[in-house]
């Protein structure tokens, strides 16, 4: 949790970049992520010179020169700070790609943006007063500071609020051992949620009494592979690659990708293969239609269309494993959609896979990125399509205006006690807001998914006076609107 102190810090620093000229809320948090790399990268030196001195070893410094290190350079100011971060540490960053590090590979082409020496003094100074070496709150305040992207990103990418993301994981409730993906990432907010539902929820398979979380080869597998994101803005990805490492993902699991374009199949990235992940979580970027060849052959030949909400299911698909399920936000046009595209879809999800649940968004949640209206996906690979779970979420515990403040009456820990008792009786009364819908009425209406369309609403009971009072009403209304004519007319002569 970042108490009050701290968030007036990183506010403090926000507000510098903004008076210092960088007011793009993007860039603001990729140079600080740059500084902290910098930091970082001169914690773990001292970590492993303090390893090579009590084995007695030699260490090979991953420092060409001393004043590279950000204990020696930090303490500088005015133009040579500006001067030695932009000439010599950031060619540093460039070249500490070859590690082999996640996070080194995205700095190949990081530049420093930040012009003015004072603004530079200032961000180095708050940087080192983060407590980036403190368990969970070095996590807790890169949230806050991604928090503060308040404007949307191009291609139909905004940031999927975190209780949002919440939800979707904990409806797809990912276990100690499995891979979780990402097509579309991000700053990597799905991937650090499924971390920490997986601390929060799992317990030792290897040793149930031993009172940890997990077994070692489960904290291995979850440092290393447990999930996976992939997204061609390399500036998203250098903020996903941070935001994991601070949560305690040793090799952040982030992959520079086009995921439709076809490339992933024994491409560049092997770990976007077919049926490669249990888990797949994604809010894709719906932007509209692409260009066919600029999408995988095999993607058109499950559904032809040029629509990328269309095509992301179908790469969802393709990712998970039989058995794996998917928790996958869509606009609302995918469930009722007239086209042979959109219908072809549905019935793939229905009739070849297990369509588990639709769950509506409030028509809000997105703002002040953008009003969409949007609804959840729950499926799952392979299995056979029953009674579909569909809930009405019209309150999401905020506003739907653009300031988004909360208020009462959240109905999100009632999605999930309604999901958990979907295989009981009660869900029948499609009146309320959860209500299952059996698998053979949505064959018969065309496969349409729109929740709105399948819940029913009492009528609403209006008491109307008689027409002859509403017809003597109209003449008075009418003698009024001569007498005013005729008064008018007697004012203009």
């Amino acid at each position: 949790m970042v108490d009050s102190a701290l968030r007036a810090q990183i506010d403090a620093l926000w507000n510098q970049f903004w008076t210092g000229g960088i007011t793009n809320p993007l860039s603001v948090i990729e140079q600080i992520t740059f500084l902290i790399y910098a930091r970082l990268l001169d914690v773990r030196e001292e970590a492993e010179e303090a390893r090579a001195r009590r084995l007695g070893q030699p260490h090979a410094s991953r420092f060409d020169d001393e004043e590279l290190r950000w204990r020696v350079w930090k303490h500088w100011s005015g133009d040579k700070l500006l001067a030695h971060v932009r000439d010599r540490v950031f060619p540093h960053l460039r070249r500490s790609g070859g590690d082999g590090g996640t996070m080194a590979a995205f700095m190949a082409d990081a530049q420093l943006l930040i012009q003015k020496p004072s603004l530079l003094v200032t961000a180095v100074a708050a940087v080192d007063k983060l407590p980036l070496t403190q368990g969970d709150t070095k996590g807790d305040l890169y949230e806050y500071l991604l928090s503060k992207l308040t404007t949307a990103g191009i291609n139909g990418q905004f940031r999927t609020p975190r209780h949002i993301i919440e939800l979707m994981v904990d409806l797809v409730d990912p276990q100690p051992g499995e891979r979780v993906g990402d097509p579309a990432c991000g700053t990597g907010g799905f991937l650090m949620e499924t971390i920490k539902h997986l601390l929060q929820n799992a317990s030792s398979t290897e040793h149930p009494d031993s009172g940890d979380r997990l077994a070692p080869a489960q904290w291995d597998h979850l440092r290393s592979d447990a999930v996976h994101g992939f997204d061609f803005d390399a500036t998203m990805l250098r903020i996903a690659a941070m935001n994991l490492m601070l949560h305690g993902v040793d090799a952040p699991g982030v992959h520079y990708q086009d995921t439709l374009s076809g490339k992933f199949v024994g491409g560049r990235n092997t770990a976007l293969a077919m049926d490669a992940f249990d888990v797949v979580l994604a809010n894709p970027p719906f932007k509209g239609s692409l260009d066919t060849e600029d999408v995988a052959p095999d993607l058109l030949r499950a559904v032809k269309t040029r629509k990328t909400e269309l095509l992301f299911l179908v790469l969802i698909l393709r990712l998970l494993r039989v058995g794996g399920r998917s928790a996958t936000i869509v606009p609302d046009g995918v469930l009722f959609g007239s086209s042979a595209a959109h219908k072809g879809m549905r019935a793939l999800l229905v009739d070849q896979h297990q369509l588990d649940a639709v769950i509506s968004l409030p028509a809000g949640v997105f703002k002040p990125y953008a009003g969409v209206s949007t609804a959840i996906l729950v499926f799952t690979k392979g299995g056979r399509t029953g009674d579909i779970f569909m809930y009405d979420l019209e309150n999401d515990g905020y506003s739907l205006d653009d300031k988004r403040t909360p208020v009462g009456g959240s109905q999100l820990h009632d999605v999930l006690t309604a999901w958990s008792a979907r295989g009981k009786a009660g869900l029948g009364d499609r009146m309320s807001s959860a209500f299952t819908v059996p698998v053979a009425e949505v064959r018969a209406r065309g496969y349409d998914l729109s929740v709105s369309r399948w819940r029913e609403r009492p009528a609403e009971v209006r008491d109307f006076e008689p027409p002859h009072i509403i017809l003597a009403r109209m003449k008075e209304i009418e003698a009024e609107i001569a007498r005013d004519l005729a008064e008018l007319e007697g004012l203009l002569g």
